[in-house]
């Protein structure tokens, strides 16, 4: 069995659960090392992911496309499987001692940038809608504060106000935003 190559122990697994166990043996070390690197769970927690690794890898037999380095393969599902468990022990609020490898949280955070640019974007068209729908004073005064970022002095000087009237302009501004934003969400 140790002349086989890890290709051919694949294929041959699902009638010989002896070459199956060789694939384990082969494997096993070095994917615990890889799950406590990206990971550092515990060896307790490495052991359970290294098991539904092994399952996984064991359903999956089947669908193993023999043009593919195995070792590609199974650290792939090793590594989706850590990812996995990391995602749930966070979602637990059991992730204080987890550290991740910087290139790894980089996939993480570029998905949740995702979801927050989306959200972000439909924010901003909620927003431009609201805008439209306020008198054309209460729209200028608070794109020349909030979108545009001027001080009150600046937006006196633009609108040829006093600083005290942009003060009360931008609340009135803002109360009637906040009116037409939230029945808006209805």
């Amino acid at each position: 069995m140790n002349s086989l190559t890890d290709e051919a122990l694949a294929v041959q697994a699902l009638q010989d659960m002896q070459c199956f166990e060789t694939l384990i043996e082969r494997y096993q070390g070095k994917l615990t090392h890889y799950v406590r690197r990206i990971s550092h769970f515990s060896e307790m927690e490495c052991e359970e992911i290294l098991q539904d690794i092994f399952i996984k890898v064991w359903k999956n037999l089947n669908d193993f496309d023999q043009t593919m380095k195995f070792s590609t393969w199974v650290y792939r599902i090793a590594h989706n499987e850590t990812i996995s468990a990391w995602r749930k022990a966070k979602s637990r609020g059991d992730t204080e001692r987890a550290e991740l490898e910087p290139d790894l949280f980089d996939q993480i955070a570029d998905e949740f940038d995702f979801i927050k640019d989306v959200e972000a974007k439909f924010t901003a068209q909620r927003v431009h809608a609201v805008l439209e729908k306020l008198p054309e004073k209460y729209r200028h005064v608070l794109i020349l504060r909030f979108i545009e970022d001027l001080s009150y002095e600046e937006i006196s000087d633009i609108l040829k106000k006093p600083p005290g009237t942009v003060a009360t302009l931008l609340n009135r501004a803002k109360t009637q935003f906040k009116s037409i934003y939230l029945s808006s969400q209805l």
